[in-house]
C-alpha cells in the first residue's frame, strides 16, 4: 500500500509524475464519489474514503483503494468494479489527463492493521504496568 509495496513490484520507486497523477485521480474520485450518482444500489448513500491512487508506469492502469466508512466493504469494492467504467468516463470529464488510465478498486486496510497494532501495544502497555504495580508491592 506504501511506497516501498511499489518499488517492490518495479524495482523503482513511482516517478513524480505518477504520483501527482495518482494525486490528482485520487482527489478527482473523492469529489466523484462524494456526489453519489450512481445506479448500483449497494453504492447509494455509502461513504467511501479514496485512500491511495498507484498508476503504472505507463499510466494506463490505476488501482484505487478505497475504505468505505460504513457497509460491508466487500460488496461496496464489488460495487465498485461494477462501476468502474462508469466512473472512469467521469474521471475523464474531471481530469486533464492524456489518457484516462483503468481503474481497479482495491480495500485498503491500512486502518485495520493500525487498529490491531494498536490494540497488541495497548495490552502490551497494560500487562507491563500490571507487572510494575505487583512487583512494587512486594518488596
Amino acid at each position: 500500500m506504501n511506497k516501498r509495496a511499489s518499488v517492490a513490484r518495479t524495482g523503482r520507486p513511482p516517478s513524480q509524475r505518477q504520483l501527482r497523477v495518482g494525486e490528482e485521480i485520487r482527489h478527482s474520485l473523492a469529489k466523484i464519489l462524494l456526489r453519489e450518482d450512481f445506479l448500483d444500489p449497494d453504492l447509494m448513500g455509502q461513504s467511501i474514503t479514496v485512500t491511495e491512487v498507484k498508476i503504472s508506469p505507463d499510466m494506463r492502469n490505476a488501482t484505487v483503494f478505497v475504505t468505505p466508512l460504513a457497509g460491508d466493504a466487500k460488496i461496496i469494492i464489488l460495487a465498485l468494479r461494477r462501476a468502474s467504467n462508469q466512473l472512469r468516463r467521469q474521471l475523464s470529464s474531471d481530469t486533464r489527463l492524456r489518457h484516462t488510465p483503468n481503474l481497479k478498486f482495491e480495500y485498503d486496510d491500512s486502518f485495520d492493521q493500525a487498529e490491531r497494532i494498536d490494540l497488541i501495544l495497548s495490552k502490551s502497555r497494560s500487562t507491563n504496568s500490571r507487572q510494575e504495580d505487583g512487583g512494587g508491592n512486594g518488596a
